[in-house]
């Protein structure tokens, strides 16, 4: 039996699992949790990454592995291979303004044409441009920009600090994969390189950047077994759920993601799409909304009941919760681009205002919400056949047997997993065949 090894490093912990290669089948799996914040030493993340791998019986038996995890943030190295500063994850907004100067340089829809994006503050070259400006001489130190996902690979194939590591501080062997690079700002969908000038207008200087590798590329670690480029939490989780191009993950967790695997790249001026690429060898357009499962959170309290509950009322009333609608902004917006908006309801009337109505407009909502990010996906050509949904509000009835009426396409609903750990995984049984 071959085993491989899947990792899924995402903002709020590291989840590992051992996988029989040829069934799928976990055999083995470990959890350890991370830090809050929206800026992490990394060190942190090793050591979660450490305990996970313990605890899921360590990596005896292991013949590939693969780590998936949280994109964007920015893990700043100097020459000698040390942290220089707590990484800036992707939920840490300090950089807006970083944003905005950097669209103001260049023009979105240059930007947009060069990497598929258009700067948030979620992107690692908005956070490498606020380094540069904010704390200048941590810039100046920087000799290596990597992600997440790609310094933990580095590490556990032994590289880093001197002291620290068994082959030390070697920045050209840094990783990656196209999913996670196509989620910097600084990297052409096009070329299938990093674009280095926008490197240099953010950060100031150039630096060494991970070797992108392919969806069947690897490396190996100390003990010689195969190691593959992993990726990003969003790719890795198309590729554990088994997306194909025309389908579309539909992610209902605290935010939402709409996102789709495509044969061809995405321009988007306005940036409601960013043209990610995906783990195997597509594009993997992308939508995020704020509020999703929240939504559902939100009414339930309300209402004085649990998810199950607020799905069974919902279903209790008819299509339209007579007349209610719920305008699910309780926390501004990403996508309609609101960002000071809040939750309305309209359409109450004596009639209308029931416990049942509340949840099925609760439900809707969210639902219409998410549909917004499908709609964008349409309006760019993007095929769109069978909707996968997955997280946390999936597992509602409620929102299983709505999502088709909403969505107006097939709705399918894996069973519960980690899929983002479970991609990794298949991507490293790739390469046993490799």
């Amino acid at each position: 039996m071959a085993l491989v090894m899947g990792v899924d490093s995402s903002t709020q912990s590291c989840k590992v699992i051992v996988v029989d290669s040829a069934t799928g089948a976990i055999v083995r799996e470990g959890r350890s949790p991370h830090p809050d914040g929206t800026e992490v030493d990394p060190d942190a993340w090793w050591v979660a990454l450490q305990a996970a791998i313990a605890e899921a019986g360590g990596l005896s038996g292991v013949d590939a592995w693969a780590v998936g995890g949280q994109q964007h943030g920015m893990v700043a190295l100097d020459a000698e291979g040390r942290v220089i500063r707590p990484a800036l994850l992707w939920n840490d907004t300090r950089s807006g303004g970083a944003a905005a100067d950097l669209i103001a340089e260049f023009g979105a829809d240059l930007l947009a044409r060069r990497t598929g994006l258009v700067p948030v503050a979620s992107f690692t070259i908005t956070k490498l441009r606020w380094l540069r400006d904010h704390e200048p001489e941590n810039a100046a130190r920087v000799a290596a920009v990597a992600l997440p996902h790609d310094w933990l690979t580095w590490r556990l194939r032994g590289f880093g600090p001197d002291g620290e590591s068994a082959h030390g501080p070697v920045l050209d062997e840094l990783i990656t994969d196209r999913s996670d690079a196509s989620g910097t700002g600084y990297w052409s969908p096009d070329t299938g390189g990093y674009d280095r000038e926008l490197l240099v207008a953010a950060l100031g200087h150039d630096a060494v950047l991970p070797r992108v590798l392919g969806p069947e590329g690897w490396v190996t670690d100390a003990d010689g077994r195969r190691v593959g480029p992993g990726a990003g939490d969003n790719a890795g989780a198309a590729l554990g759920v088994g997306a194909g191009p025309g389908d579309v993950v539909v992610s209902i967790g605290t935010s939402g993601t709409v996102f789709a695997v495509s044969a061809e790249r995405t321009i988007d001026p306005t940036g409601t799409v960013a043209g990610f690429a995906d783990a195997d060898g597509h594009f993997l357009p992308i939508v995020v909304t704020l509020n999703a499962a929240r939504v559902l959170d939100a009414i339930a309290r309300l209402l004085g009941t649990d998810h199950a509950g607020l799905s069974a009322l919902a279903l209790a009333a008819e299509p339209g919760a007579g007349g209610l609608l719920l305008e699910p902004y309780f926390e501004g917006e990403r996508t309609p681009n609101l960002p000071d908006a809040n939750a309305s309801l309209y359409g109450m009337t004596l009639a209308s205002t029931t416990r049942e109505n509340l949840a099925r407009a609760a439900v809707e909502g969210m639902l219409h919400g998410l549909g917004a990010g499908l709609d964008a996906l349409r309006e760019l050509g993007v095929p769109l056949e069978r909707a996968l949904l997955i997280g946390g509000g999936a597992q509602s009835e409620a929102v299983r047997r709505v999502a088709p009426l909403i969505f107006g396409m097939p709705v399918e609903v894996p069973a519960p997993g980690e899929y983002v750990a479970l991609g990794a995984a298949r991507q490293a049984a790739r390469l046993l065949t490799a």
